[in-house]
């Protein structure tokens, strides 16, 4: 037996398995069949009002929508929250509809024309990657005739200590190097440019409270640095994301109440008038409201071994199954969502793909599943279905439902 993450305490463990008021089978008939993602939006609002109060007054909230920008939770979360956070022209198309365009920025390396085009044309904030893409949105700029939104992502010398993926610290194909970061800045400003600040992201995916604490203080320090060097006040410093959550055995949710904390300590040492602040999240937000559900198609018995055969796999929840971005492979939290548990055994939950990767569960201890039995996977609402191959081998998609969201009047 291997063991798996806990449970969201959102959603504690009944049985069977309720979500946002119903029956995990009750989301399914109501959704027609499985595989199935269902996201409750209670949880996400739970989060960004902790996130409000934990905060230090003029620091926005960003939501980063590559996490998941499922239509029905961009328009739930859009009143919410600052801004929308893009890294593609696919996605600025998705965010327009839910937010104005002033506040919506978009980054990421490797912009074509006609997106920087488009960007601009409609007036959402470029985070400029290098001086060549910054050279060209202005050009590009002047030959539309529009004075375009434009702010230098940072790469920055620090990195995010622990963190799940490191932004910075090293070479980069993301952002312009710091010692760089002020040239380009003032070049932008004598085009006549709209300057809209500062991104700085370092890493993301981290657990340690200090250590987003102490990346934070070298993002303002750094930030600081910059704007002396650039002769001008920044409107605005996005300080990144980088808080985590807990998908596996022995993690411990972050302790945002303290990073908010220091952070107002920090932000109150220096006189920054004009200047606010914004910390991007995704997966913070959504990713523990999300819950995969998939149906057991068969039992298989084989060398010792137990086999649950569902009918959702890696093609839509590729990260559960340790293939994307794990170098050692471990359990998410799963439950058999459906029945009335009893007996326990050891099982491996394996989708129904003809790979061996295609394994949502290795060896977890679960009450006994029977065919026809729903299998719940947690911390599904982020980096699940539009981070996972859902054309390998032709299989069909899955439905996503949003729950607990307000109804629209």
């Amino acid at each position: 037996m291997k063991p798996m993450g806990a449970i969201p305490a959102d959603f504690g463990m009944t049985t069977p398995l309720q979500i946002a008021g119903q029956t995990a089978a009750e989301w399914v008939a109501n959704a027609g069949d499985t595989p199935l993602f269902v996201y409750d939006f209670t949880v996400i609002a739970a989060r960004i009002a902790r996130f409000r109060s934990a905060m230090p007054t003029g620091v926005d909230l960003h939501y980063a929508i590559k996490a998941n920008p499922f239509a029905p939770l961009l328009a739930a979360i859009a009143p919410l929250v600052n801004g929308f956070d893009i890294a593609s022209a696919g996605e600025m198309d998705m965010a327009l509809p839910h937010k104005l365009a002033t506040a919506i920025s978009f980054a990421g390396p490797g912009k074509r024309d006609d997106a920087l085009t488009a960007a601009i044309s409609a007036g959402v904030t470029i985070n400029v990657e290098s001086a060549n893409e910054a050279a060209r949105a202005l050009d590009i700029a002047e030959r539309v005739g529009v004075t375009p939104r434009l702010a230098v992502r940072v790469n920055p010398d620090i990195e995010l200590r622990g963190s799940g993926m490191r932004m910075g610290g090293r070479a980069s194909p993301f952002g312009i190097d710091a010692d760089e970061a002020a040239a380009v800045a003032r070049t932008i400003l004598a085009a006549g440019a709209d300057w809209r600040g500062w991104h700085i992201f370092a890493g993301s995916q981290a657990l340690d409270p200090a250590a987003i604490i102490e990346t934070q203080a070298a993002t303002l320090e750094l930030a600081d640095r910059l704007s002396e060097a650039a002769g001008a006040q920044p409107p605005l410093v996005n300080l990144g994301g980088g808080f985590g959550i807990p998908y596996f055995p022995g993690e411990q949710p972050v302790d945002i109440e303290a990073i908010g904390a220091a952070l107002g300590d920090r932000l109150s040492e220096r006189d920054r008038t004009g200047t606010r602040h914004a910390i991007e999240l995704g997966r913070w937000l959504v990713g523990e409201a999300g819950v995969y559900l998939t149906r057991i198609i068969d039992r298989k018995h084989s060398r010792g071994e137990t086999f649950l055969v569902v009918d959702g796999g890696l093609h839509h929840q590729l990260a559960a199954t340790g293939n994307l971005g794990t170098v050692v492979r471990r359990n998410y939290p799963v439950a058999i969502a459906s029945g009335a548990g009893g007996a326990t055994e050891t099982v491996s939950v394996v989708g129904p793909l003809c790979t061996p990767l295609d394994r949502l569960a290795d060896r977890v201890l679960l009450p006994e599943g029977r065919v026809g039995d729903l299998v719940a996977v947690f911390m599904a609402g982020a980096y699940g279905l539009t981070a996972s191959p859902t054309a390998f081998l032709g299989h069909a998609p899955p439905r996503e439902l949003l729950v607990g969201a307000p109804v629209e009047p």
